[in-house]
């Protein structure tokens, strides 16, 4: 019977002689998982009298770490980790997936991107971070010029020599993040034995710094707003709630609780960068958040559902409550989008000179409720903060110089009155805007002026666009707002005659709202020149002869209704009880420093 031979067994490592004298050691360790062949790891040791005997220590080195698991696993690099751990294992938002792969292709892929996992290290990822400090663009220090685009195009202001931008300290710590977590990944697959990210030191953390608008200006957004009820409705709830604009166009009828006076807050509105889709899904933080309503905004929810039913069923649509609280659809089927929403927002804010984008209108909800005496755990519930108000803590802890002062009043007390909605016939009297509203109310001053008295007739349509230097269709919509005035009379196959009588008295506002009822001040317009009227003032509230509050509001100087509400309003900012008004009294001065009175009551 033949003997079997004996199975050779392949050499671990070997010792190869390279044409330069060094020597290559090689040690096989394993099939790579990500190219399925064989794995080995390789040292080069440099020519030289001990050559040989350091050729042997480092084959015994790297048999050990195979032996004991600590070699690399594979040859994979860092580009091929990243993106595995984001197409495979990333479960962040869409969005976020989405930036994390700019951040692979524009700053990890030149750098690091080809270096083997296994030979990654803190150096190597040291050196990123101060390259990325340096220049946003990695550029090579040589001077060159930025084009405003790579396309053919004529340079301009836009080109010029190129300046060195660092990439923000948030951005790298993303990026810090993003490796940390896919390194994480290569830890648990045994691709390398440790993890090089955690050693790695990112830049510190910026300092949170909200720029909430002032009171002055939420008056002015709110005005503004409110030409358009439906869109002041959704500013005063960014406002006075706080919620993030994708919240706002998720919410629906069903999550309104009028009776109750309770919001909920369960889903958000975003867009997923790679399906190019706008989707609902939940919060930020996952959180379902009920958030309390004040009387006031209740009053305007319940102004606008019944808005909204009235709409739908003038176009015979009916309103479900599954549909959205704000949007563009006869039956509240769609929500609105995010996009647009922060975009008309912007324009507006441009309009008026503010400075604010839509998302401090959430820092002023906190800052308010904060400045109010309002704990923190309150404030970061209504917010959606996580961390048991710690994220609340940090972001607004330097706004308010005493975190735990005592609350003093709720949010509705601070926040401006709910303007009255102008119409827009009566609004283009004292501040037209539109061409045809100019032209109207140029003939309107005229007829109030005694230039044309009644029974007059106006030009022609076209001698009257000729006199004016506008089209015929504007002269048409200037005579038909006269004729909603009561100015004039326009009879088919006549002259447009003159109806009303002229008033020397007349002033450019002696059509405005009763004082009554008085309407709020356009925002661009300077303060009434008259003793009566609401207008911009300026308050001093003293206690017992002390002054203890300073502020702005708008309002009727002789109006004891106005100044009482401003003066308990006051009373209850200070921490006290209505019945204490009687030791208050308030210094009413116009903005130029002018006294006007001082206002006292007995009355709460």
């Amino acid at each position: 019977m033949a003997r079997s031979k004996a199975r050779r067994k392949r050499p671990r490592g070997t010792v190869e002689e390279l044409l330069s004298g060094a020597l290559r050691v090689k040690v096989y360790a394993g099939f790579d998982p990500v190219t399925k062949r064989r794995h080995y790891l390789r040292e080069t040791v440099p020519a030289g009298p001990q050559a040989h005997r350091e050729a042997e220590k480092v084959q015994t080195r790297l048999l050990n770490q195979v032996d004991e698991q600590r070699n690399p696993r594979t040859a994979a690099t860092v580009n091929q980790l990243v993106t595995r751990y984001l197409d495979q294992y990333f479960d962040g938002e869409p969005s976020t997936r989405q930036q994390y792969r700019a951040y692979l292709k524009h700053h990890i892929a030149p750098f690091i991107g080809e270096v083997k996992v296994g030979s990654l290290d803190v150096d190597a990822l040291d050196s990123l971070y101060a390259e990325l400090r340096r220049c946003r663009d990695h550029c090579t220090g040589k001077r060159r010029k930025d084009h405003r685009t790579s396309g053919k195009h004529e340079c301009d202001h836009r080109c010029g020599p190129h300046e060195c931008k660092p990439l923000g300290a948030t951005a790298i710590r993303h990026i810090h993040y993003l490796l940390s977590g896919a390194f994480k990944r290569a830890v648990r697959w045994k691709w390398v034995a440790v993890n090089p990210v955690s050693q790695a030191e990112p830049p510190a953390s910026p300092p949170a710094r909200p720029k909430p608008p002032s009171a002055e200006e939420a008056v002015q957004l709110l005005h503004e707003a409110w030409q358009d009820p439906d869109w002041g409705t959704l500013l005063w709830r960014a406002m006075t709630t706080g919620a993030r604009r994708g919240e706002l166009c998720a919410l629906r009828w069903r999550d309104v609780d009028l009776a109750a006076a309770v919001l909920t807050l369960e889903r958000a509105i975003a867009f997923d960068p790679e399906q190019k889709v706008w989707f609902e899904k939940g919060t930020k933080t996952h959180q379902h958040r009920r958030v309390a309503l004040d009387d006031v905004s209740v009053e305007i929810l319940t102004e606008h559902r019944d808005r909204c039913r009235a709409r739908a069923e003038s176009l015979g649509e009916a309103l479900s409550g599954d549909g959205f609280v704000f949007s563009l659809s006869p039956d509240a089927s769609t929500w609105l989008v995010p996009s647009s929403v922060t975009q008309r927002y912007e324009r507006m804010a441009t309009r008026l000179g503010i400075e604010a984008t839509l998302h401090k209108l959430r820092h002023y909800s906190a800052t308010e409720l904060i400045s109010s005496g309002v704990d923190v755990r309150t404030v970061a519930g209504r917010l959606g903060h996580g961390s048991g108000g710690m994220t609340t803590l940090r972001v607004y802890s330097a706004w308010v110089s005493e975190a735990d002062q005592r609350a003093s009043a709720a949010l509705a007390n601070r926040v401006p009155e709910r303007p009255r909605q102008l119409s827009q016939t009566e609004r283009a009297k004292t501040n037209p805007r539109n061409p045809y509203e100019r032209l109207a109310a140029r003939i309107r001053e005229q007829i109030l002026q005694g230039e044309l008295t009644k029974g007059d007739e106006l030009l022609p349509l076209k001698e009257l666009a000729a006199e004016h230097g506008v089209s015929i269709g504007t002269a048409q919509r200037a005579i038909a707002l006269l004729k909603e005035w009561g100015m004039v009379e326009v009879l088919q196959g006549r002259r447009t005659t003159v109806t009303a009588d002229a008033d020397p008295l007349a002033t450019e506002d002696s059509d405005s709202t009763p004082t009554a009822e008085p309407a709020p001040q356009e925002p661009h317009e300077s303060p009434r020149s008259a003793e009566t009227g609401p207008t911009m003032l300026e308050f001093q509230v003293r206690h017992l002869g002390e002054l203890v509050r300073t502020f702005s509001a708008e309002a009727d100087p002789t109006n004891p209704d106005h100044l009482r509400r401003l003066l308990a309003a006051a009373v209850r900012r200070d921490g006290r009880d209505n019945f204490e008004i009687i030791d208050y009294e308030l210094d009413v001065h116009r903005p130029g420093g002018e006294h006007l009175t001082t206002f006292v009551t007995i009355a709460p």
